[in-house]
């Protein structure tokens, strides 16, 4: 199943999906790139030739988060409502992909390009990447899966850390604190995933995929209590003056004025 945004080759028993989006050299989210990674993780779920996945970005980053210049589309309940069914769907498919999926972050993962990252199974990143969820710095909520899996992996203090700023967390530092499995150089990157990837292609399928199964009820609890609410409030925050300023004042090059609206 081809798509514009999104590039499949087969490497062995590895099935290598690239998030390749042809309008932006950061591979940001627009309205074409959020619909197709929707269908990707209900494609993935039905894959059956391979036995592994390793899902990577292209150019310059693995996806450097939401498009702004999409932003403005979505103030209204109608758009607003379609988003929110998508991420859902998307998420909550990513997590019952059974089969492996290693990840390897070429260049910044940012927003839901985070979440993606982390919700994968292993996570390879290259030492001059780094991963953020700058939800805040837009004036809207850490929703689309950042509400889950942040606390999941680090807990919530140091979840709130991030969560609450939108700081960048480097390549060493995001091995260091558990964020991601293990930090390469860049030009290492794709044959090092690759190589591990093919490693859990090799294993018992019915053992891995289960295995993940079995791990992933402990995700899927998380998203149970904490996606819909974290996403309702971040639709909620989608339609405010704050966020109006944050997307200005990003245009215009200065500060924000945030005044709680």
């Amino acid at each position: 199943m081809p798509t514009g945004s999104i590039r499949r080759e087969r490497t062995g028993d590895v099935l290598v999906v690239t998030i390749d989006n042809p309008r932006s050299d950061l591979n940001v989210v627009d309205a074409e790139l959020h619909h197709e990674l929707t269908e990707l993780f209900a494609e993935l779920r039905t894959e059956r030739d391979a036995r592994a996945i390793l899902l990577t970005g292209s150019k310059k980053a693995f996806s450097a988060g939401g498009d702004f210049n999409w932003f403005p589309e979505l103030r209204s309940p109608a758009a607003l409502d379609a988003l929110r069914a998508d991420a859902r769907r998307m998420i909550t498919d990513l997590l019952d992909v059974e089969l492996p999926i290693v990840c390897a972050v070429n260049g910044p993962a940012v927003g839901l390009g985070a979440s993606l990252a982390l919700l994968c199974d292993v996570i390879f990143i290259a030492a001059t990447a780094f991963i953020s969820d700058p939800h805040v710095v837009a004036g809207i909520v850490a929703g689309d899966g950042g509400a889950v899996i942040w606390p999941l992996l680090l807990g919530p203090a140091r979840a709130k850390q991030y969560l609450l700023t939108g700081d960048p967390v480097p390549a060493a530092e995001a091995e260091r604190i558990g964020l991601v499995n293990r930090v390469v150089p860049a030009a290492e990157l794709e044959a090092e995933a690759l190589a591990f990837a093919t490693r859990l292609a090799e294993g018992a399928p019915l053992a891995l995929r289960y295995t993940k199964l079995a791990v992933n009820k402990l995700v899927k609890d998380t998203l149970n209590t904490a996606f819909d609410a974290s996403t309702a409030l971040e639709l909620m925050t989608f339609m405010s003056d704050d966020h109006v300023e944050a997307v200005d004042a990003l245009k215009e090059k200065r500060p924000p004025r945030f005044e709680g609206k």
